[in-house]
């Protein structure tokens, strides 16, 4: 198991940001999905031993998590994962290279194999060119592949990222997930991706878990969380649309939305075969191009969660 945690709790003074944190997780690319105040922050402190629980235990990669604040607790542990926090904590004055290179050495490394190894991976990241330029010379993009760099620079199995897409514009978002995807499928990364950004999960990760409130509203796959729709269907319409939605609403089924290019959402009577849609699509002189399920999407499921 990834991460095992037992009824984990955190206060701040009288503010409860977490609340008996239960969780099994897998290895695997796993989206931390919360609004804003969530506790998402504040439960992957706890996983790094930055910050200790108030109460509770848990292990991480097999190890416990530290209880206290010690500087040799937890280092074990630390030295197995990569963290990429929100804030750019980063150093003026130091180049792209002398940064990444000084991460691997607080990791343990020998300063040669940091040196040569921040060569490698800011090439994956594509910063080869601007290795050597002061970091406040860095855009907000290169910052993001930067702190993604020290996070990956001593080869860690686990990866704690908070908010790893946090003002960048369409372009480098995209690229920044592309990464991320790369690095769970083609070099066998866990991580845990914290947002409050539903896309960006539903592009990288594999499993879901929804903290609100400092609790935990849900934890497993999309599918697994999703609410089950065995009478709605999305159908996609082309010509005789008139007189086939009036064959529908003869034998009871409901058009819910109607988007564009006949792209149609609609739900069933209880029993109703989806072959008997075909047959009414032909009746009408409809030409009826396809039908799926529709399955919750993930906004629709944390919507409800949050709501409910």
């Amino acid at each position: 198991m990834l991460i095992e945690l037992s009824r984990i709790s955190r206060s701040f003074g009288t503010f409860q940001a977490l609340a008996d944190v239960s969780l099994e997780l897998p290895p695997g690319r796993i989206g931390l999905l919360g609004p804003n105040g969530a506790g998402k922050s504040t439960l992957l402190k706890i996983l790094m031993g930055l910050i200790a629980p108030s109460s509770g235990s848990g292990r991480v990669l097999d190890q416990p998590i530290s209880s206290s604040l010690h500087p040799d607790d937890g280092f074990e542990l630390r030295r197995q994962i990569g963290f990429m926090p929100e804030a750019d904590a980063l150093i003026p004055g130091l180049t792209g290279v002398d940064y990444v290179t000084l991460a691997g050495e607080l990791c343990g490394m020998p300063r040669k194999d940091a040196r040569r190894r921040s060569h490698e991976v800011l090439s994956y990241l594509e910063l080869d060119d601007a290795r050597y330029r002061r970091l406040e010379e860095y855009s907000t993009g290169m910052k993001q592949r930067l702190k993604l760099a020290q996070a990956l620079i001593h080869d860690p199995p686990l990866l704690l990222l908070d908010e790893p897409t946090s003002g960048l514009d369409p372009a480098s978002r995209d690229g920044m997930l592309r990464l991320l995807v790369d690095l769970g499928k083609n070099f066998g990364k866990s991580m845990i991706f914290s947002t409050h950004l539903l896309a960006d999960v539903e592009t990288v990760c594999e499993r879901v878990v929804i903290l609100l409130g400092g609790q935990v509203r849900g934890n497993g796959t999309v599918a697994e969380l999703s609410e089950r729709r065995h009478n709605r269907w999305r159908i996609f319409v082309q010509e005789g649309e008139t007189a086939f939605r009036a064959s529908l609403a003869n034998a009871g089924v409901a058009v819910l939305e109607e988007k564009p290019q006949g792209d149609w959402r609609i739900e069933t009577p209880e029993g109703f075969p989806t072959s008997r849609l075909f047959r009414l699509a032909s009746e009408s002189s409809t030409l009826l191009r396809g039908i799926r399920p529709d399955e919750e999407t993930l906004e629709e499921m944390f919507l409800r969660t949050a709501l409910g």
